[in-house]
C-alpha cells in the first residue's frame, strides 16, 4: 500500500472539511436531543484554550500552539462520541443536503410506566 505524503501545501485543501465539522459541532450544540454533559466538552475546551495554563505555554514555538490544537481536536471527537448517532447522522445529511437547522423531528419513544405511592 502507497502512503500519502501530506505537506503544509494540502491544508487549504483540508479547509472545507474543517468548515464543515465546525457546522456540525455548532448544530450539535443547538439540538436538544444532544444532553448537556455533551454540549459542556467543547466549553471546556474552549476554557482551556483561553486559560493561561498550558500543558506546552504557548511562547514554545510550534509546539504550543499544537497543544492547543490537540486539545480542540480531542475535545471535538470525544463530543462527537457522546452526542447521539441519530442526532449526528442528521444533521450530517443536513448539511451535506444544504438544509438549514432544524432540531431533529420527535421520535416517538415514549417509556411506558406506572407510578404508585404506598403509605
Amino acid at each position: 500500500m502507497a502512503s500519502r505524503v501530506t505537506t503544509w501545501l494540502s491544508w487549504p485543501l483540508r479547509l472545507p472539511a474543517l468548515l464543515a465539522h465546525l457546522r456540525l459541532a455548532v448544530r450539535l450544540l443547538r439540538e436538544p436531543r444532544v444532553s448537556a454533559l455533551a454540549k459542556t466538552v467543547p466549553f471546556l475546551a474552549t476554557l482551556y484554550l483561553i486559560s493561561p495554563l498550558d500543558l506546552v505555554p504557548d511562547v514554545v514555538p510550534v509546539l504550543g500552539q499544537l497543544d492547543d490544537l490537540g486539545i480542540l481536536l480531542l475535545a471535538f471527537q470525544g463530543f462527537l462520541r457522546l452526542c447521539p448517532a441519530r442526532a449526528v447522522t442528521f444533521h450530517r445529511e443536513a448539511i451535506a443536503q444544504g438544509r438549514s437547522y432544524s432540531p431533529m423531528a420527535p421520535t416517538g419513544d415514549v417509556i411506558d410506566a406506572e407510578w404508585r405511592r404506598e403509605d
